[in-house]
């Protein structure tokens, strides 16, 4: 799927990209995430939430190298991670690494949440695996 980006985050570490529907939102992190990344991603998350009430999430770590201590105690993030679970449908990540993977897939058996890894050079077949249901609502 070619994709374009959006919008980016205050540090640049992570960007918007483009999806085929509104109700999945897509980030990108190119580098190491700071504490303005983690709320900018939050508000595009809350905003999404409040929107469409069931989302879809991908994230793409294209280039992910680390994050900022402090990117883990944010409130506003924690806020929003903490009521996302009745709100994402399906989270997906690309490119985790091994630690990180093994952590989303158990999420995935113990949350009401999909989710699914995939390695960065299948990163066509998260896009597919997205489309088999249009809309996160469905």
């Amino acid at each position: 799927m070619e994709t374009q980006i959006i919008a980016g985050a205050p540090e640049g570490s992570v960007v918007q990209r483009t999806s085929p529907r509104p109700d999945l939102i897509a980030f990108e992190i190119r580098h190491k995430v700071t504490k303005d990344d983690i709320e900018w991603m939050s508000s595009v998350t809350d905003r999404a939430m409040k929107e469409h009430d069931k989302i879809d999430m991908l994230i793409i770590m294209s280039n992910y190298e680390g994050s900022e201590l402090g990117a883990s105690f944010d409130g506003y993030a924690n806020s929003v991670k903490a009521r996302s679970v009745a709100h994402i449908n399906r989270y997906v990540v690309v490119g985790a690494p091994t630690l990180a993977k093994a952590m989303i897939n158990l999420s995935g058996l113990l949350l009401p949440v999909e989710a699914k890894t995939f390695d960065l050079e299948e990163e066509a077949a998260a896009w597919a695996f997205l489309a088999d249901k249009p809309f996160a609502s469905t």
